[in-house]
């Protein structure tokens, strides 16, 4: 009898829902199939059996670098998947290096699989709505693109925070406690292992400031994302402003 990794399986279900979202052209049907992902995510994070194999041989604490790249767009890049990691409970910490920003992601293997995914997913979305963007100098469309994943990155994190809190808030409520302190020590051994893993950390400095209208913009795509899409091959990615 083969057997399914319930962590895989989850991928799946979320990658076959949102493959739908990106076939609708319906936009209130790509926001349910969207909100459905948010939330098969946010009750992956509270399930009682996965929060009890913290730390067994198939959940442990790993570590996974993520490549920004380098140029205008790395900040933006970062800001998107610290919005998609702070939810699962994945910690993120990046690094310059002589061929490009890395980001370190640092949690239990399922959160990190999920994390992983949705990131990717949802760079390469972002990416297809706003690399056809021009604007009347190389300079201004770069200004554009950044301040839209700028955005979007802050909205997407808004819509997995909503649904963490409303998942939490509808779960039993004689688990809801045993369930509450589950996930804190859980953070908690990821705060603990970030710390073994890198010593101390340095705080950056914050992001130049992004331009009011690619934010807003960046926002209201964020809204009909699919959530946790798989990366899919050919797909653009956002590069310089004369691309």
């Amino acid at each position: 009898m083969t057997t399914v990794d319930p962590d895989t399986s989850l991928i799946r279900r979320i990658q076959k829902l949102l493959d739908k979202a990106s076939r609708t052209a319906n936009p209130h049907e790509a926001d349910a199939f969207a909100a459905k992902a948010a939330r098969l995510v946010a009750e992956h994070r509270i399930d009682p059996e996965r929060l009890q194999a913290s730390g067994a041989a198939g959940d442990e604490l790993v570590l996974h670098d993520v490549p920004l790249g380098r140029g205008a767009y790395v900040r933006a890049r970062l800001a998107l998947l610290m919005a998609v990691a702070e939810p699962n409970d994945v910690r993120v910490v990046f690094r310059s290096t002589p061929t490009g920003t890395v980001a370190h992601t640092a949690g239990f293997r399922s959160d990190i699989d999920v994390v992983d995914v949705m990131y990717h997913s949802l760079h390469q979305q972002a990416a297809g709505h706003v690399t056809t963007v021009r604007r009347g100098t190389a300079a201004a469309t770069q200004r554009f693109r950044r301040s839209f994943l700028f955005g979007f990155a802050d909205r997407v994190g808004e819509i997995l925070a909503e649904a963490r809190t409303a998942t939490e808030a509808n779960a039993p409520a004689a688990s809801a406690h045993a369930t509450s302190v589950a996930l804190r020590a859980r953070a908690d051994r990821v705060d603990d292992w970030v710390g073994e893993s890198f010593g101390r950390i340095r705080s950056a400095r914050a992001p130049s400031a992004a331009q009011a209208h690619g934010w807003a913009a960046g926002a209201s795509a964020a809204n009909s994302a699919d959530v946790g899409r798989a990366r899919l091959a050919g797909r653009p990615a956002i590069g310089r402003g004369a691309s």
